[in-house]
């Protein structure tokens, strides 16, 4: 059993420490530590575990670290941890930069130790329940809508909202970007709080991506559109539906599902309606779960180092193309 270690004991580190202490098949839980030595204490003794004064001890004492520290710490964290010879979760985004994001790779690669990032929503059921369905999109479209919530407001929307949807598509396209073109504002917040973005990959396939964390409703939605059926994913509700459409006397049409006819300018068709089983699940417990399969069956992380750097190379590429979009808005000042 891996021994594992939490760092961080905010909001998202204490649905962390539950997910591990479910997780108890898995991981034996050594300790917790985080900045704060008074919540470190109070939960250690809550939960039954280990209260570290430092990192570096709790480090030295466990084979993964689990870090849910701010993204503005992340790169410090992970690097300690590898160079404790330490394989690592560590929440999105990677870190707060791509240079940062470039020393970590080097570093776990000479150190032979597994960084996972936790871009939690490839294990949300909705996705997850796609297993089975050949996805090769031509038109992506995501909505992340989110009411407003100081905590985060240390990065822009696109490193607080909008990565977990650059995370998806990439891996859903499974392509080069050729293009990427934004617009953004800040509203209640230094960086921007809603931003749009068009993304256009080398096959010719395009995403179109809304984030906002000053919405007046939570939305989770990602719309594919590809030759042969539209899939539609609810990641908030936790759903999928797959709509496909065959030919009147095609004889392949899935069992399971509705059917519906269609009057066409082609002809009569057959529109088909799946709902994907999804069932309930702990995104959270299956991602920290997964790296432990990785770890001990000597596989990739499910999302790699690399993945993450890719999503962050991406979401600074929106960045800029916002800056330079609003350097090209006339001032308000202006006659």
């Amino acid at each position: 059993m891996l021994k594992i270690g939490l760092i961080g004991l905010g909001h998202l580190g204490k649905i962390h420490l539950r997910c591990i202490l479910l997780a108890a098949q898995t991981y034996e839980l050594v300790g917790i530590y985080d900045a704060d030595t008074d919540l470190t204490r109070r939960l250690a003794d809550e939960h039954g575990t280990r209260a570290f004064s430092s990192a570096a001890d709790l480090i030295a004492a466990v084979d993964v670290v689990d870090v849910v520290t701010p993204t503005t710490t992340h790169f410090q964290v992970v690097k300690q941890a590898l160079l404790g010879h330490c394989h690592v979760f560590v929440e999105k985004p990677l870190t707060q930069t791509l240079e940062e994001a470039k020393e970590l790779i080097e570093l776990s690669r000479r150190a032979g130790k597994l960084v996972q990032v936790g871009h939690v929503e490839r294990f949300n059921p909705a996705l997850l329940a796609l297993k089975d369905v050949q996805v090769r999109p031509y038109f992506i479209e995501a909505h992340r809508l989110a009411m407003f919530n100081p905590r985060g407001t240390d990065v822009s929307v696109v490193l607080d909202l909008m990565i977990h949807d650059l995370d998806i598509i990439l891996k859903l396209a499974d392509d080069e970007v050729s293009e990427v073109r934004a617009s953004g504002v800040a509203v209640l917040s230094e960086t921007p709080d809603i931003v749009n973005a068009r993304i256009e990959f080398r096959n010719g396939a395009v995403a179109n991506l809304t984030a906002s964390r000053v919405s007046l409703k939570n939305m989770r939605k990602v719309r594919l559109f590809q030759r042969d059926a539209y899939i539609s994913l609810d990641l908030l509700e936790k759903e999928s539906q797959v709509v496909r459409l065959f030919e009147a006397d095609a004889t392949d049409v899935p069992a399971q599902g509705q059917q519906f006819p269609l009057d066409t300018p082609r002809g009569p068709r057959i529109i088909h309606v799946d709902e994907p089983a999804s069932g309930p699940a702990n995104a959270i417990q299956l991602e920290l779960e997964s790296l432990a399969e990785s770890i001990n069956g000597g596989r990739p992380a499910a999302v790699s180092i690399e993945d993450g750097y890719r999503a962050l190379a991406l979401a600074e590429r929106i960045s800029k193309a916002v800056r330079e979009n609003q350097e090209r808005l006339p001032s308000p000042l202006a006659t």
